[in-house]
């Protein structure tokens, strides 16, 4: 959270906490990865976000394709992460003690914001929320869902994501990214792999260069394919739900 934003929830009374769709080890290991100062609760059978979505507070989408997340973690080596239910999309929620619901938020999974992985509201504009219907008074209604937040990164154009995730498991399959720096480095080897190409078809004989474009064409078509399905798209393929 951008500095200087959680000091100012505290000095209102109130507190942050993060919720994750893992368990609690996985949630507290990423709390000390990234340094967060407040509390983070693992919420693996979706008890709390359940209750969000049964008082009316929030109701966010759900992903429980979970192949392409289980193969990429498990090529990096790493711990394979655990998600019972599927893991839910993020969501920004802050309620006063009377449960009056003071701002709310949620992702909704497109393949334009990466299936959820991009596009958050700035900390700044959540908080302006928040503070504005604090001084509303106690009678006012619920927020309503902020449906266009400013956000504190922009989207990728999916084709482009789907080339970067294939160069990152070189070609041959696509693999998610454990930092920034490997997709980095996805970009600069997709540039290498399209300057092969262009070298190959200036150099070599026209005909079997076309003809081994067109195999690995073949070959990959169905793996991205596989991969678009992995990754939520709400607008295209499911209804949403109530907020």
């Amino acid at each position: 959270m951008r500095e200087g934003v959680a000091d100012k929830v505290r000095a209102a009374g109130g507190e942050i906490y993060a919720i994750s769709s893992e368990p609690q080890v996985l949630a507290g290991r990423a709390a000390t990865d990234w340094c967060l100062d407040f509390e983070t609760v693992g919420d693996p059978h979706h008890e709390i976000s359940g209750t969000c979505r049964e008082r009316g507070w929030v109701d966010l989408f759900v992903n429980e394709r979970l192949g392409f997340l289980q193969a990429s973690a498990g090529a990096a080596g790493d711990l394979v992460p655990v998600h019972p239910k599927g893991f839910f999309q993020p969501g920004v929620l802050a309620v006063n003690g009377d449960g009056r619901v003071l701002y709310r938020w949620r992702c909704v999974p497109t393949h334009k914001n990466v299936g959820g992985a991009t596009e958050r509201p700035t900390a700044e504009h959540v908080w302006a929320r928040i503070a504005r219907a604090l001084e509303s008074g106690a009678t006012a209604a619920d927020a309503p869902l902020d449906a266009d937040p400013p956000v504190d990164s922009p989207g990728i154009p999916w084709p482009v994501f789907a080339s970067l995730l294939v160069a990152n498991g070189w070609f041959v399959n696509a693999r998610g990214f454990k930092s920034t720096g490997h997709l980095a480095r996805a970009g600069i080897r997709l540039l290498a792999f399209a300057g092969a190409w262009v070298l190959a078809f200036a150099w070599l004989p026209t005909l079997p260069v076309a003809a081994a474009l067109a195999a690995w064409a073949v070959y990959i078509t169905p793996k991205v394919r596989w991969v678009s399905r992995e990754f939520q798209d709400v607008s295209a393929s499911q209804p949403q739900p109530q907020a």
